[in-house]
């Protein structure tokens, strides 16, 4: 048996793929410790830009360095394997799932189809990432991932729960439903998302269900009726938006109008009180001018998103956006960026107003120096408690007293 460690660069499912990886060296008996003393690394890597692939090859250039032998995954080592040659260090190009499986053969092991879990949950981290689904059908014109990650497909129902109650096991009250395109979901009987939100929020445990990123066109009626009727499942959605420009849009690729995603959000925000809205945009991409970038001020402003975050468009390499060049300047990048991260301040402030006096349930994640803890609400609000109110790992039943920064200061009542 070997010491390990894994890191990963990228998005949530980059992490939930890490996790995966390291369940797997775990349940074969590898004995997981710090980076500093472990004989195997794996890397879990990150391509979706060209910054993102340097610090992959960066990354794996250190661990191989460092242990005795160092494997690399994701969607760099998938996208161009030949980077990343060198001395002790093998490339496992596969999905999560079966590179975890073929690490632990390279390693002379198996995995136990049942293993026994009696792991504690990594100390700071309430949430955990539950990974239902991989790769990607859609093909946006700025992006790489279809290519490194394949067609989309769905984790099966079994082994999504069978994950869930391992997180839950381990002391993670909270679980982030996450993928490539998670909206995309479906089991063996052709049921949806709704359907695995319904059977995971079942689980015995589980404090809260969280929706990661989803498409526009996958916010349907019934996902959104499922939210509605079950509490522990989190009241915010972060639903990209890209652009408010329909000809920006079918530039890009996406798959849907403005008013196809405004009707979404209304109906989603109709059906669940309180529902926090989050969302992606990409500021400069070749076909924007500024009237196009006035239709997605214009847009945000009005549904008054809780957070947007904004991505200065980069032409990615292998990407059909690449060949239409960078045709809007860096000074009106900029200036456009800073305009929507300026209104995204104003529309974060006035939510917060707007929350005080409500009520909210907090799941505490850490205890500041002071003493003081922080958390999340259900909308994603972030709070800070008095030290009385609880620990790490707690849910708190919490009343909006004030604002406090850019958190939220609750208080505890039964």
């Amino acid at each position: 048996m070997a010491t390990f460690s894994v890191r990963f660069l990228g998005c949530k499912v980059s992490q939930a793929d890490a996790t995966l990886i390291r369940d797997a060296l775990v349940d074969a008996g590898h004995v997981e410790t710090t980076t500093q003393t472990a004989q195997i690394h794996v890397v879990n890597t990150c391509a979706l830009t060209v910054e993102a692939e340097r610090k992959s090859r960066q990354q794996v250039n250190r661990a191989s360095r460092d242990a005795t032998r160092t494997f690399v995954t994701g969607c760099a080592a998938n996208l161009n394997s030949a980077q990343f040659d060198a001395p002790n260090v093998t490339v496992v190009r596969r999905s999560a799932d079966r590179a975890a499986v073929e690490i632990v053969e390279h390693l002379g092991g198996h995995v136990p189809p049942l293993a026994c879990h009696d792991h504690d949950r990594p100390a700071g981290r309430t949430r955990a990432f539950l990974k239902v689904q991989n790769g990607c059908d859609q093909r946006c014109s700025f992006c790489i991932i279809p290519q490194t990650r394949g067609v989309a497909e769905s984790r099966p129902l079994d082994a999504i729960l069978r994950d869930a109650r391992r997180r839950i096991g381990e002391g993670h009250p909270e679980l982030v439903l996450t993928g490539i395109n998670i909206g995309t979901w479906n089991d063996e009987h052709g049921r949806g998302l709704e359907y695995l939100v319904q059977r995971v929020s079942e689980l015995d445990g589980l404090g809260r269900l969280r929706i990661s990123s989803i498409e526009p066109g996958n916010v349907t009626r019934d996902l959104v009726q499922t939210i509605a009727q079950i509490p522990t499942v989190a009241r915010h959605l972060h639903v990209p938006l890209q652009s408010a420009d329909d000809g920006v849009l079918a530039s890009m690729g996406r798959s849907y109008t403005v008013a196809q995603y405004e009707r979404a959000i209304g109906e989603a925000r109709a059906a669940i009180p309180g529902l926090n809205v989050t969302t992606d945009v990409i500021i400069g991409y070749p076909t924007e001018d500024e009237r196009a970038f006035g239709h997605t001020y214009e847009l945000c402003e009005r549904l008054a998103f809780g957070k947007i975050h904004v991505f200065p468009f980069s032409p990615r390499p292998g990407t059909v956006a690449a060949d239409l060049g960078d045709a809007v300047s860096a000074a009106d990048k900029a200036d456009r960026s800073a305009r929507l991260r300026d209104l995204s301040d104003r529309l974060a402030f006035a939510r917060r107003l707007g929350r005080v006096g409500h009520e909210d349930t907090v799941i505490v994640e850490r205890r500041l120096g002071d003493g003081t803890l922080t958390g999340y609400g259900s909308d994603y609000s972030r709070f800070v408690l008095d030290p009385d109110a609880g620990a790490p790992g707690d849910l708190v039943r919490v009343r909006v007293a004030a604002m406090a920064g850019e958190h939220l200061r609750g208080e505890p009542f039964l």
